[in-house]
């Protein structure tokens, strides 16, 4: 099957509706960033959250999203299609667990974020090539997440003190 994924295809069938972000992943031009725009949408309302509430989000998301990603490339055809942006999600709301509050640390977590995600430094990169499945999908970005919450907190330490 092609990379080309029908609008129709994403909007009448649950799990791409949600592997594709709520078709933020159907963006002709770089879909893993329009996906991470509608994940800090939903990380305003997620932010509001108590430090168990959104440990117990990120592990339910997580664990979706291995079965959803999985689910959505086997019917697809396409292994990681770009349009599954499930990952992404849960990768920018690592990077933002117990992060700073306002604007400012929304974005640097994005760019953050996104670099990781984008360069796929070691481990990344061997995660990317080696595992597979749905676990693979999510696993890169859960670890760019990790990378990148590593570094907000640092960027934070270093402001703050």
């Amino acid at each position: 099957m092609s990379d080309r994924i029908s609008s129709k295809t994403v909007f009448t069938h649950p799990v791409h509706f949600l592997a594709f972000g709520f078709g933020s992943g159907l963006s002709p031009k770089a879909p893993g960033t329009a996906g991470t725009v509608v994940a800090v949408v939903l990380y305003l309302l997620l932010s509001e959250l108590s430090l168990i509430a959104y440990l117990l989000m990120l592990l339910i998301t997580f664990a979706a999203g291995i079965y959803l990603c999985d689910r959505s490339s086997k019917l697809l055809g396409v292994h990681d299609h770009g349009g599954i942006v499930w990952d992404e999600f849960v990768g920018y709301w690592i990077t933002m667990l117990v992060a700073p509050s306002g604007w400012v640390w929304i974005v640097i977590g994005f760019i953050l974020f996104r670099l990781f995600d984008i360069l796929k430094p070691f481990p990344i990169n061997v995660s990317d090539k080696h595992v597979h499945g749905g676990l693979g999908i999510m696993l890169d970005d859960v670890i760019a997440g990790i990378f990148a919450w590593i570094c907000l907190q640092l960027i934070a330490i270093g402001v703050v003190a």
